[in-house]
């Protein structure tokens, strides 16, 4: 829901820098891989008990998937590319909600379970209508320059980054914040399947 606002404050500065790096010969598919990196060590403190150090690696590895588009468009774009990011995304957003589940299996595995289900629905739809959309040769650019097709929804980027920096200073709530995120993914996932029943209507 916030994404395509925000993507009017920070996408100047990230262009700066990512022709910058792009300069000194930094790849995107190297800055993808940093952020993965980053983001599974982040998973990784959470499970080892330590949350709130975990917001260093974590935002740390959201402003590399920022990145890795700007030095993307800065040099050389390619469907590699776009692959690495979007399924380093996933893998990321999966493995955080993991670490809080291993730091408490007893207090958060249900909500985590509850959590995670939501966004592999989610991420299902939103990858099932992109490639719908591209067979249409449908584009838009309100969430930036992309190599999918982002449809836009209750629950986006911003939306995720900042429930995971709420877990990561309130770790103690994990699991009624989980149940209550996950709604409302089901949510946006159920939003996107009506849009995809309007825009790619059935042949008869």
């Amino acid at each position: 829901m916030l994404d395509a606002a925000m993507r009017k404050v920070i996408d100047p500065p990230l262009a700066r820098a990512g022709r910058l790096l792009a300069g000194r010969g930094v790849g995107a598919d190297a800055v993808t891989l940093a952020g993965l990196a980053l983001g599974l060590v982040a998973a990784l403190t959470i499970a080892l008990g330590a949350p709130g150090l975990a917001l260093v690696p974590l935002l740390a590895s959201r402003l590399a998937d920022g990145l890795d588009g700007a030095v993307a468009r800065a040099s050389a774009k390619t469907d590699f590319g776009g692959f690495l990011d979007i399924t380093s995304d996933f893998l990321v957003y999966g493995a955080v909600p993991l670490g809080f589940v291993l730091l408490d299996p007893a207090a958060n595995g249900a909500a985590g379970a509850f959590l995670l289900t939501s966004f592999y629905f989610n991420g299902a739809t939103f990858l099932a209508f992109a490639i719908l959309a591209e067979r249409r040769k449908m584009e838009t650019r309100a969430r930036g320059v992309k190599s999918l097709y982002f449809t836009g929804g209750l629950l986006e980027g911003t939306e995720t980054i900042a429930f995971f920096v709420a877990l990561c200073l309130w770790p103690g709530w994990f699991a009624p914040l989980a149940w209550a995120f996950g709604t409302l993914c089901f949510v946006t996932a159920g939003a996107r399947v009506l849009l995809a029943r309007r825009v790619f209507p059935a042949v008869r």
